[in-house]
């Protein structure tokens, strides 16, 4: 029992070296291996596609803590989080990202949560952050994730009541597993899951089912969101199976995307590796398996692969079909918030990954980062 005591604690501590930071290290930044490339030219745009609606997709957004103390907050309050990127959604029709944390002002910690290596990894975003998220275009997000936890009960209670007064949807919750929403004449459903207590269960494949279908029969497109998979550098390659992160099962997310599309998903992100993974086209449906972080304030490695932030711009017609996307190459800065990146190292990570892990993943990408059918 000791020894298994002793892997797990040295398989913890490995991980968090790789893509989470403990307090202590605000002013001795890793050094990054993907630093920011010069602001890239507005070319970049998608032109609209007449007779279609275009969803935009981010991963994980974490704007600081409050716990235990205000060391691990934006200075300028996460007023600046996104400044330099809000041209890349703003067309869009929806905007979505994974909300990894609470709206949450005061408040100790889920008592079960207080076994962890470090409290910098209970996150607790002020409540005005909200407004934040609201100004920047987010119009929807996805709760189902391991850290909407963090604060038990009273987190969740906040972080729904607070983006509800800002009319933000969401969903992922037993409480609010799902939104449906009317958006330019096009009703939307939306639902997500993790293998997280209190969470929609990513593993419970009939359940999911039930869920999607329902939705479809109501909604003209339906946008599904997992946080599933291994975490970490490692954990890049989508194994087709089953994975585990140390005794937890973090579900076949393979098996799980499929399954929703079967069951009426017309697209699907993923989150939760904290990486970027490879995309998949399943039924004419675009499988995103992994955004990675988009605007993680300390706490969160933006460090090499980790620091990869892509804006995915996806053109779907009024039955959900896809027609074409975008993958847009951002980066994350410490002082700037999310920026662009010339270099397009996200659009050339998630080439290859697709490439290597499906024979036949019928979509190409090309080296500008545009995703088309193959």
């Amino acid at each position: 029992m000791l020894m298994r005591l002793v892997i797990l604690c040295l398989l913890a501590l490995l991980f968090y070296a790789s893509c989470e930071e403990a307090p202590g290290d605000f002013e001795k930044e890793k050094r990054p291996a993907a630093a920011p490339g010069k602001p890239r030219a507005a070319k970049s745009k998608i032109k609209a596609v007449p007779d279609s609606i275009c969803i935009a997709a981010v991963g994980d957004i974490m704007l600081g803590t409050s716990y235990p103390d205000a060391r691990a907050l934006p200075p300028d309050g996460a007023k600046n989080s996104f400044k330099n990127v809000l041209n890349e959604w703003r067309d869009a029709d929806v905007k979505f990202g994974n909300l990894e944390g609470t709206l949450l002002d005061t408040g100790m910690p889920a008592h079960f949560k207080l076994h962890q290596l470090s409290k910098s990894w209970l996150f607790r975003m002020p409540v005005s952050y909200g407004n934040v998220l609201k100004q920047a275009g987010f119009n929807l997000v996805s709760l189902a994730n391991n850290h909407i936890n963090d604060f038990d009960n009273n987190g969740r209670i906040s972080t729904t009541k607070t983006l509800d007064s800002l009319g933000i949807h969401y969903g992922g919750l037993y409480t609010n597993p799902t939104s449906v929403f009317k958006i330019n004449g096009i009703t939307y459903g939306f639902c997500a899951f993790s293998p997280n207590g209190t969470t929609l269960p990513l593993l419970n494949l009939k359940m999911q089912r039930a869920i999607i279908s329902r939705l479809k029969q109501q909604c003209d497109i339906v946008i599904v969101s997992f946080h599933g998979g291994g975490e970490g550098v490692a954990y890049e390659h989508i194994p087709c199976t089953f994975e585990k992160f140390f005794t937890e099962n973090r579900g076949d997310v393979h098996a799980f995307a499929h399954n929703a599309i079967d069951a009426g998903a017309d697209i699907i992100f993923g989150n939760g590796p904290h990486i970027c993974r490879a995309m998949e086209m399943y039924k004419n449906r675009l499988i995103a398996y992994s955004l990675g972080n988009f605007c993680t304030y300390r706490s969160v490695s933006i460090s090499g692969i980790c620091g990869m932030a892509p804006v995915l711009k996806v053109y779907l017609n009024k039955k959900g079909e896809f027609l074409r996307g975008q993958i847009i190459a951002n980066t994350q800065s410490r002082d700037k918030g999310t920026v662009p990146d010339s270099l397009k190292r996200a659009v050339s990570r998630i080439k290859m990954l697709t490439a290597t892990d499906f024979e036949q993943p019928g979509l190409r990408i090309t080296d500008d980062g545009w995703i088309l059918k193959d």
